[in-house]
């Protein structure tokens, strides 16, 4: 959830991603998304669920980049979370990478979300720990439940592992070229 200029923007113009999760509602079992990078604080892709013939728009925008005591401010949408048969969500978080400040390879974040599913704004938040150059743990609150993941990036590509709800392993690919 950094909002720090990724200084591949201008080379990696788009991601293709798909995540599979046993054992929860078709919507959120298999999703797969195409994400396109024209500007290093803009992305805008579609999002698709082939199990429940499911559409949803992405879309993200760093309104402040990360810089110097500054933390970054990114607006996005995307559909609802991993829990809900169907819904869009609309967000806005802060986050910032505190490494400097504190010694540690931390970059914590936190914001409201709006799901369409629920009608109701909550209070989003995670943490993200480099455990290695590749290596890195993340916890995602959702505004109800936490999924904590772990992921190994190389060159342009991320595999990941993931517990939704904390109990509900799943994996994940992206791919950016």
């Amino acid at each position: 959830m950094s909002g720090a200029k990724d200084e591949q923007s201008s080379i990696w113009n788009f991601t293709l991603g798909t995540r599979y999760i046993d054992d929860v509602l078709d919507r959120a079992k298999w999703r797969n998304t195409v994400m396109w990078h024209p500007h290093h604080r803009i992305t805008l892709g579609v999002e698709y669920n082939p199990l429940a013939d499911d559409v949803h728009p992405l879309a993200n925008v760093t309104l402040l980049e990360e810089k110097g005591n500054l933390p970054a401010v990114i607006l996005g949408t995307s559909s609802d979370r991993i829990g809900t048969p169907d819904g869009q969500a609309y967000y806005v978080t802060v986050s910032k990478d505190l490494e400097k400040w504190t010694g540690l390879p931390v970059a914590p974040y936190a914001g409201v979300s709006y799901g369409t599913w629920d009608d109701e704004a909550v209070a989003i938040g995670g943490l993200n720990v480099r455990l290695t150059k590749n290596l890195s743990a993340m916890t995602l609150f959702d505004g109800h439940k936490v999924h904590p993941t772990v992921s190994w990036t190389q060159d342009n590509w991320t595999l990941g592992f993931m517990l939704a709800f904390g109990d509900k392993p799943g994996l994940f690919f992206n791919y950016r070229f």
